[in-house]
């Protein structure tokens, strides 16, 4: 990937409902707007993911979904309220940003979570987008969901039966009773919670055997913000309708886009992305053969630099 860069310009902006939004810019002032959407919900943006960028020819903008990273307040603090944090919340607060930076047009560029949250900001705002990079595809679609925190068990048992117990004896929704957990007044209760939750999320990222999770796993206050958003996101089923995005892909007709998705990707099965660049004629899949759902496994990392270089100069 390109080097790490520092960024240029920062700020917080004030969204709305007591949020503030961190947000960043870093490469070439004149160059290519591109927004960055992170995954989760709730990871945050890490100095890699602008790596992904050439900073000679992109204006790269960085920011933090609410309740996330170094936006306030932080959903691992028990008093934040996650009631004005929703799908609809984060695509306005996507506009604010561009608004607020005075950038007429921009590419978006998502990844896992920050593809479904890029494609429903598309298909709101088409007009400001210019084109669209997708990495290891979702569109929230309840079965897509279901298959993450229940049928996805069939591949990993052992893992999936302790993330079973960690919901509580009779559980029939894990999610919704995860979030329920997450959101008890017992400090204790929501830090166990957070663990078993990110236990299974970090089992099932990739399949490469050496893969290791990222250092923000160590981090209590960041476990606890993923897995509650999380939690609090996909009990809701996004405030998506089912299969609302692919059903409003028309509106994205028009736009050029490259969707890369890795071939034994476990967490969003390759069909999503491949039912996607069927309906969608200006869209691009590309397969990366040996590669799961991490940008970290083999040949992700290529096949991203590819797309965003192609689209630089565009």
């Amino acid at each position: 990937m390109y080097p790490v860069i520092e960024p240029y310009e920062h700020g917080m902006l004030d969204v709305g409902d007591g949020n503030l939004v961190y947000w960043e810019t870093c490469g070439n002032p004149e160059g290519k707007p591109v927004v960055c959407l992170h995954g989760g919900p709730g990871t945050g943006c890490s100095p890699g993911m602008a790596r992904q960028f050439d900073p000679e020819a992109y204006r790269i903008v960085l920011l933090d979904q609410r309740g996330s990273g170094r936006s306030r307040p932080h959903a691992s603090e028990y008093a934040t309220d996650l009631s004005v944090n929703t799908t609809a919340h984060l695509v306005a607060d996507i506009e604010r940003v561009r608004e607020h930076l005075g950038i007429e047009r921009w590419m978006v560029f998502g990844g896992s979570w920050g593809s479904t949250l890029g494609l429903r900001y598309a298909q709101s705002f088409p007009r400001r987008v210019t084109e669209v990079v997708l990495v290891a595809v979702t569109t929230s679609r309840y079965a897509e969901i279901d298959w993450l925190y229940r049928g996805l068990g069939m591949f990993f048992p052992e893992q999936w039966s302790r993330f079973r117990e960690g919901a509580g004896e009779g559980a029939t929704d894990l999610v919704a009773a995860y979030d329920v957990l997450l959101n008890d007044p017992d400090p204790a209760v929501r830090e166990k919670a957070a663990t078993d939750w990110m236990a299974w999320e970090s089992s099932i990222v990739s399949l490469d055997p050496d893969h290791e999770p990222g250092p923000r796993m160590s981090d209590p206050a960041w476990r606890m913000a993923f897995a509650r958003l999380c939690a609090h996101y996909f009990r809701h089923r996004a405030w998506l309708a089912d299969g609302e995005v692919m059903r409003d892909v028309e509106r994205l007709h028009g736009i050029p886009a490259i969707l890369v998705h890795g071939r034994w990707d476990m967490q969003g099965p390759l069909g999503t992305a491949w039912e996607l660049a069927r309906a969608w004629p200006d869209a691009e899949l590309v397969v990366v053969p040996k590669a799961s759902h991490a940008v970290s496994d083999p040949g992700m990392a290529e096949a991203v630099l590819a797309a965003t270089d192609r689209f630089a100069r565009r």
